[in-house]
């Protein structure tokens, strides 16, 4: 579709670095998954680096970003959220697709702790991330509660609770994650738990095949995250993790 307007040209003062190496498992939203940490890693700029000055007085930041891999040629006015299983189209500008007439987005982290002196640029850990794996970063803007946070807020057609579901291990994923993951450093069962939970699958899969209808049950599926292929299927309205690869 053509874009209307004047143009306007940016370059990424960074990138992020996350344990999501593709879009599947990726949290729908930042703060979902607080186990998701994420570096971005800045330009090795003097001026980005005197830029950040004062910003580790604050907790949280905004990222702007871009959705430099969401593999879409042409935005399209209208979308299917995944949140509302796919069964209803409302407008792309009324939505958080990445879809949109500029792929441009917007996510809240927490920080963790802030690198001025890293090697090949200044790195500023977060937590609770939503990226992909070396997301353009375009601009970073520290969150202001007064400001920033609106509690009456109308969350209109995504105002529904987030269901959860129940995750759990068979022994020999257990014995794999603590072989990964032996003092725990890598959060990576937290993190697995965090992320299945929300139920990771594509809007399509959740729709065909519902986690608690019987049918559903022993399919299989697997996900990507800090390099290990995790797999898991579906039994009794849960998610068993049965492999880590």
């Amino acid at each position: 579709m053509k874009k209307h307007g004047e143009a306007f040209e940016f370059a990424a003062i960074g990138h992020v670095r996350t344990p999501f190496k593709d879009k599947f498992g990726v949290p729908r939203q930042p703060g979902l998954a607080a186990e998701a940490k994420g570096v971005i890693k800045l330009l090795p700029d003097p001026d980005l680096k005197t830029a950040l000055k004062s910003l580790e007085e604050f907790s949280h930041l905004w990222i702007v970003f871009v959705f430099h891999e969401h593999g879409g040629k042409n935005w399209k006015p209208s979308i299917r959220p995944p949140r509302l299983g796919g069964n209803r189209k409302v407008g792309v500008l009324a939505s958080r697709s990445p879809h949109r007439p500029n792929p441009i987005g917007l996510s809240a982290v927490s920080i963790e702790k802030i690198d001025l002196d890293a090697e090949g640029g200044p790195e500023i850990y977060v937590g609770s991330v939503d990226l992909i794996d070396g997301t353009p970063v375009l601009d970073i803007k520290p969150y202001i509660p007064y400001a920033d946070s609106i509690p009456d807020a109308n969350a209109g057609w995504a105002s529904e609770p987030i269901p959860r579901f129940e995750v759990r291990f068979t022994p020999e994923a257990e014995t794999e994650i603590q072989k990964q993951d032996p003092v725990g450093e890598k959060n990576l069962r937290s993190l697995i738990i965090s992320i299945l939970e929300l139920d990771p699958r594509p809007a399509f899969q959740k729709r065909q095949h519902p986690v608690s209808e019987k049918e559903t049950w022993g399919r299989r599926y697997g996900f990507d995250v800090l390099e290990h292929d995790v797999k898991y299927e579906i039994q009794e309205g849960l998610f068993v993790v049965y492999a880590l690869e």
